[in-house]
C-alpha cells in the first residue's frame, strides 16, 4: 500500500528546519495582510498537515526568527478588490508594515462580468500605498481553482479563463511595480484535487503548506538579491 502523505514527507512543503534557515535575519517587524477569504483562511484541513491558514503561517515563521514581529490581519471572506480597498487599505497604512501581502480578485474573477483593468487598477492603488509607506509587498497569482472537482463542469472553462487572466494581469503588474510575487497558479500540482476543498471555492490544507513554502522561497530570494542572505544554521 502507499505511504500516506504528510506536510513532512510531501516534496512540495517545506523540510524540517528549512523556513528557519531561509529566513535568518529577515528585517520585517510588521507584517499586514489585505485581502479576502483567501486571505482571511478558509482552507479545509487535512490530515497530516498544519491546520494554521496560509498567511497565518507566514507570520508564524516570520516570528520564529524575529519574536518581536507584530501581525495584523485584516482579510474578511466575500469582498471584491475595490472592496477590499475601500475598507482594508487605510488600517493596513496605519498599523504602518514593513512587509504587507495583498490578496484579492478572486471574488471579482468567479463572476462573468470580470473587469481585469479594473482589478488591476484597485491592486495597483493598494500596492503602490504601501510601497510609498516603506513596505516590502507580496503578491499572488492563487492557485487555478477551475480545476477543483467541486467546480461544475459547465462553469469550468469560464472560470478558468477568468482565473488565468487574474493570475497574468497580476503578474504582470507585479513586475511593473516590483513585489514580491509567488506565482501558484503553473504550479505542478495546480490540476491535483488533494489540493481544493469541497467548497469548490478554496484551497485545503495542503495547498496552504504548499503555498507557505513558494511565500518562504520568496521571501529568501528577495533577501539574498538584497544583499543580505539568510545565515546558514
Amino acid at each position: 500500500m502507499p505511504t500516506t502523505l504528510t506536510e513532512s514527507t510531501d516534496p512540495y512543503c517545506l523540510r524540517d528546519g528549512e523556513s528557519a534557515t531561509l529566513l535568518a535575519g529577515h528585517p520585517w517587524r510588521r507584517f499586514v495582510v489585505l485581502g479576502d477569504s483567501v486571505a482571511e483562511g478558509l482552507c479545509e484541513p487535512v490530515d497530516g498537515y498544519s491546520p494554521l491558514q496560509w498567511a497565518d503561517r507566514i507570520a508564524a515563521e516570520l516570528r520564529a526568527v524575529r519574536p518581536e514581529l507584530v501581525y495584523l490581519n485584516l482579510g474578511q471572506r466575500g469582498l471584491r478588490a475595490h472592496e477590499v480597498h475601500a475598507e482594508q487599505l487605510r488600517p493596513a497604512l496605519d498599523f504602518g508594515p514593513d512587509l504587507a501581502l495583498v490578496v484579492c480578485g478572486g471574488n471579482d474573477a468567479f463572476r462573468p462580468a470580470y473587469d481585469a483593468e479594473a482589478v488591476d487598477a484597485e491592486l495597483d492603488v493598494m500596492v503602490t500605498a504601501l510601497q510609498r509607506a516603506g513596505a516590502d509587498v507580496i503578491t499572488v497569482g492563487m492557485f487555478d481553482v477551475s480545476n477543483s472537482p467541486a467546480v461544475p463542469d459547465k462553469v469550468r472553462p469560464g472560470l478558468r479563463e477568468r482565473m488565468r487572466l487574474l493570475s497574468a494581469h497580476t503578474a504582470r503588474l507585479a513586475d511593473r511595480l516590483g513585489t514580491l510575487h509567488v506565482a501558484l497558479t503553473d504550479h505542478p500540482l495546480t490540476a491535483d484535487p488533494s489540493i481544493y476543498s469541497s467548497d469548490g471555492r478554496h484551497g485545503s490544507g495542503r495547498s496552504d503548506a504548499i503555498a507557505t513554502a513558494e511565500t518562504v522561497r520568496r521571501l529568501h530570494a528577495h533577501l539574498t538579491r538584497e544583499g543580505t542572505p539568510a545565515r546558514r544554521t
